[in-house]
């Protein structure tokens, strides 16, 4: 039995966020903010800045503060389409996983000009990666310029509309472009996949004149925004709500829908009660859980998801469930509810990357089956590419999950100013003995009698109370006289020294 699915789109000046229910429950987010406007397929003429063999890749500058980045094996194999200007072809020598090399054409040099499509959001301080391999989404069709095949949505497991399918983008293929048929095609006729193709192929020629005309860096083609290209891509015949609670975005996607899928305008609708939408359809406390590290889990135990920088943990953890079998059945127990949360929570979260799941300890590899086999069952309605690997002897199940953009833990926080990320911040006490270093340093090269130390006003209140005897005793012992200033824009652990005689900043100079 398929799961009822919703679509709520919450849109205000400062954010869009759409919501995808399932049964109810909330499966997927999305976030967009005006200060974080999608890139995710955009194409722009750029110029290569640096080709680095070493690495098989290339940097681009497009346009933005960084650059994008382009692997060699994302490099294509593009003919001409026989247009105003064909792609860029690049020639060069690329190793694949079994070590064989094979050649692309036409030389990359730094300094030419190049199109390329963003397939990867920018994360953290690292810039786009890119591809010049271009395609434009349709609702239907994707249009691949310069190619000469078609495939069909893996999605779409019926054997005989994969058939009619196959025949039907076969007999419209444009010559020089390749096409594939996405998912919502399946039970579509001739003409609405025409009708499809022709809207894509009047893009290209937009976008042609664009690649001949416009001065790289530059932005030739942007793709729909997020709440349209939801809409686009996830917009199915299982859709059963769409409701919007903006009136500028009800007419667009009125429209929209109007011109590429007419039949499905029945379930679009305008919110218009008076409760906030994502109240209403008791979304918004879901969000708050979202950032939460701890996840319990229905029936006892919990999980505990952190996010690092070369990777992801969760650990499971049975916390007071006991139960009423043996340990074995009991953990298996947890373990299975834990497969089950963690595949929702990656594709909640949008976690991507390498992943790696600490189970409660299973001694039999029937029952370590069991949960990898209920892992990989639950991560197959998840859009994004997973692999998985089988539960090693200790108890940790590897997987990867294709990284689009940021986890939305990024959305919406940043990292702490006073811990900077780590979670923990230097204890009082370290502080102290940082400072009273420093203070070593200070007089052992200047001879100063006199400082100025300026302090967060929670370390100067510990220094004038609970710690004025180890105060005085370090002015003492290095024959000095401290006068404190209080500064609440620094952090708790940050300290500035102040040289009366030199009349200057000096807390670097004596630093570490």
């Amino acid at each position: 039995m398929k799961a009822t699915k919703e679509i709520i789109i919450n849109s205000t000046p400062s954010e869009t966020r759409i919501a995808m229910l399932e049964d109810g429950e909330l499966a997927e987010l999305f976030v967009e903010r005006p200060q974080h406007e999608r890139t995710l397929g955009n194409i722009y003429k750029g110029i290569v800045r640096k080709v680095v063999p070493g690495m098989q890749a290339a940097f681009i500058n497009y346009g933005e503060e960084t650059d994008a980045f382009l692997h060699f094996s994302d490099v294509a194999e593009v003919g001409s389409t026989g247009g105003l200007s064909p792609i860029p072809i690049v020639e060069m020598i690329v190793v694949n996983e079994k070590g064989e090399k094979h050649t692309i054409r036409s030389p990359l040099k730094n300094n030419q000009e190049i199109i390329i499509q963003v397939i990867k959001e920018p994360i953290g301080s690292k810039g786009p990666r890119a591809s010049s391999q271009i395609s434009l989404a349709g609702r239907y069709l994707v249009l691949i310029p310069g190619q000469n095949d078609s495939g069909i949505s893996r999605r779409i497991i019926n054997i005989e509309e994969r058939k009619r399918l196959r025949k039907l983008v076969r007999s419209i293929r444009p010559k020089n472009f390749g096409l594939i048929v996405r998912t919502v095609a399946e039970g579509h006729d001739e003409n609405e996949l025409r009708g499809d193709l022709q809207s894509l192929m009047d893009h290209w020629k937009d976008l042609e004149t664009k690649i001949h005309s416009e001065t790289a860096p530059s932005l030739i083609y942007q793709d729909l925004s997020m709440a349209f290209s939801i809409v686009r891509d996830l917009f199915t015949p299982d859709i059963s709500v769409l409701a919007v609670d903006s009136r500028k975005l009800y007419r667009d996607v009125h429209s929209y829908l109007k011109e590429v899928s007419p039949q499905i305008l029945d379930t679009l609708s305008l919110y218009r009660g008076r409760t906030p939408i994502f109240d209403h359809y008791k979304i918004e406390q879901r969000i708050e859980s979202i950032i939460s590290r701890k996840v319990p889990l229905d029936g006892g135990g919990h999980i505990v998801i952190d996010l690092t920088e070369a990777m992801v943990s969760i650990d499971v953890n049975s916390g007071r469930y006991i139960g009423k079998k043996d340990h074995e059945e009991n953990s298996l127990k947890i373990n299975l509810r834990a497969a089950r949360e963690i595949a929702r929570q990656l594709r909640l979260r949008d976690i991507g990357g390498l992943i790696a799941v600490d189970f409660i300890d299973l001694i039999e590899e029937k029952n370590r089956r069991k949960v990898y086999d209920e892992i990989k069952k639950k991560l197959r309605s998840d859009r994004a590419k997973t692999d998985v690997l089988p539960i090693s002897y200790f108890g940790i199940l590897e997987m990867t999950r294709q990284r689009l953009r940021p986890a939305l833990l990024y959305t919406f926080n940043e990292p702490c100013s006073s811990c900077r990320g780590t979670g923990m911040v230097p204890s009082l006490e370290t502080i102290i003995t940082r400072m009273e270093r420093w203070i070593s340093r200070f007089r052992h090269g200047t001879r100063e009698p006199r400082l100025l130390l300026t302090v967060h006003p929670d370390l100067a209140a510990a220094l004038r109370t609970d710690l004025k005897p180890r105060f005085r005793q370090m002015m003492l012992k290095h024959l000095v006289h401290i006068k404190l200033k209080e500064d609440p824009t620094l952090r708790a652990d940050e300290f500035q020294g102040y040289s009366y005689r030199q009349k200057r900043d000096i807390t670097a100079q004596y630093d570490i």
